[in-house]
């Protein structure tokens, strides 16, 4: 039977991206092998409990949820990650997946909204982002940048010119890194250039503040 590494499942308000606001059940997976400046869930490197695919499952109709989110770390770093989407899916959930764009997505059930963090300068691992990801993004599908400065800004609005991930995806979206970038800055250059993205807040943080499970 397959297993997975679990840091945590549990019910909340999706903080970001499309469905932001709505009920979701969040399961996050253990481990990742990116160490990006900002992350905010480095509990999630190590530890976890190994849980059966079925336990998982059950769990996550115990909030009887329309949305899952399954996130890490790195979720598509375990292997049986693939198997656990194609099972949300046919259970009948709309399903996203936070992967950080440096694993491969090809083998990701369609029927899954895959949000792609394109990783910034400033967040240390902009030599991972895996390009060869982006012309597999369908229409549902969303790409993230957490932008930490105003290099990163300017990277970034180059980017969705570059790859025209606007025709790509259903959003773009840009996050402002929690701790170094005023949401309101952010702002201000996206309405200054009319840049055609999504600016977004990690809700979570502004509701529950930065801890663990919401």
């Amino acid at each position: 039977m397959t297993t997975l590494r679990i840091t945590e499942i549990f019910y909340s308000l999706q903080g970001e991206a499309r469905t932001v606001g709505l009920p979701t059940a969040f399961v996050r997976l253990t481990g990742c092998p990116l160490r990006c400046n900002y992350c905010d869930t480095a509990y999630a490197f190590t530890g976890g409990e190994i849980l059966a695919m079925q336990a998982v499952l059950d769990k996550v109709a115990s909030y009887k949820p329309r949305f899952v989110t399954v996130t890490g770390g790195e979720p598509l770093a375990q292997p049986g990650c693939i198997e656990l989407l194609t099972l949300l899916c046919d259970a009948g959930y709309q399903v996203s997946l936070e992967t950080s764009g440096a694993i491969d997505i090809s083998p990701v059930d369609p029927r899954v909204s895959v949000v792609l963090d394109i990783k910034t300068p400033a967040s240390g691992e902009v030599s991972r982002n895996l390009y060869e990801n982006i012309p597999l993004l369908k229409p549902i599908d969303q790409v993230k940048f957490v932008i930490c400065d105003r290099q990163d800004y300017d990277w970034a609005a180059f980017k969705i010119s570059e790859y025209k991930l606007n025709q790509r995806a259903s959003e773009v979206l840009f996050s402002g890194s929690h701790e170094e970038l005023s949401a309101a800055t952010l702002a201000d250059w996206i309405i200054e250039d009319n840049l055609p993205v999504r600016m977004q807040v990690q809700l979570h943080k502004y509701l529950w503040g930065d801890q663990q499970g919401v």
